[in-house]
């Protein structure tokens, strides 16, 4: 199964990146994979920590997938690093084991420590939406831009239903960079 969250890594001048990660829990270890090349897998294999970070804010997946990454930050106690000042909960995790892949490597992390924040309401329809509006948005290189259209057209339907403030102004930074990214390619083939 695997789980949204968000990963925040540090580099080695410890300034923090926020990225959205799909991961799965594989006994008592987290698995991360990220895509060759990225930040994330940089800094992960350089620093050997991280934070996973669960929230119920989808502006933080959204603003990381189209450039907003200023979200308040607090130092985290027993990992190197950082996490969400609003996050629900965090884990700080420290690298065990990589498996070397030239696209995916897989990484392998303990969990050193586990600290709960505020308690989890439930998800609305409008931030479920969000999350999937996300992942097509990080693979608008890789989809058809047909496909993306057809699943926005779908997910909008949630959003009219069960939107709040956060999941309009989230399926806003969306739908405005899938209109940029449409605009600067059409200009690509002018």
């Amino acid at each position: 199964m695997i789980y949204e969250t968000i990963v925040i890594s540090t580099n080695t001048e410890n300034q923090a990146h926020i990225a959205p990660f799909g991961i799965r829990f594989e006994n008592d270890l987290v698995v991360i994979s990220p895509y060759r090349p990225s930040s994330t897998l940089n800094n992960l294999l350089a620093t050997r920590t991280a934070t996973l970070n669960l929230t119920d804010d989808v502006r933080v997946f959204a603003g990381a997938v189209t450039g907003k990454r200023d979200w308040p930050l607090i130092v985290t106690n027993h990992a190197r690093g950082y996490r969400l000042a609003n996050c629900l909960a965090h884990q700080e995790l420290s690298l065990y084991k990589v498996i070397d892949d030239n696209i995916r490597p897989t990484l392998l992390f303990k969990v050193l420590s586990t600290h709960n924040h505020a308690p989890f309401k439930g998800f609305n329809r409008a931030q479920a939406a969000v999350i999937e509006l996300c992942v097509l948005v990080s693979r608008l290189d890789r989809l058809p831009i047909e496909k993306i259209e057809s699943d926005l057209m779908y997910l909008q339907i949630a959003i009219d239903k069960t939107a709040g403030a956060h999941e309009q102004e989230a399926w806003g930074w969306l739908t405005q960079r899938i209109a940029d990214y449409k605009k600067s390619t059409q200009n690509d083939t002018l």
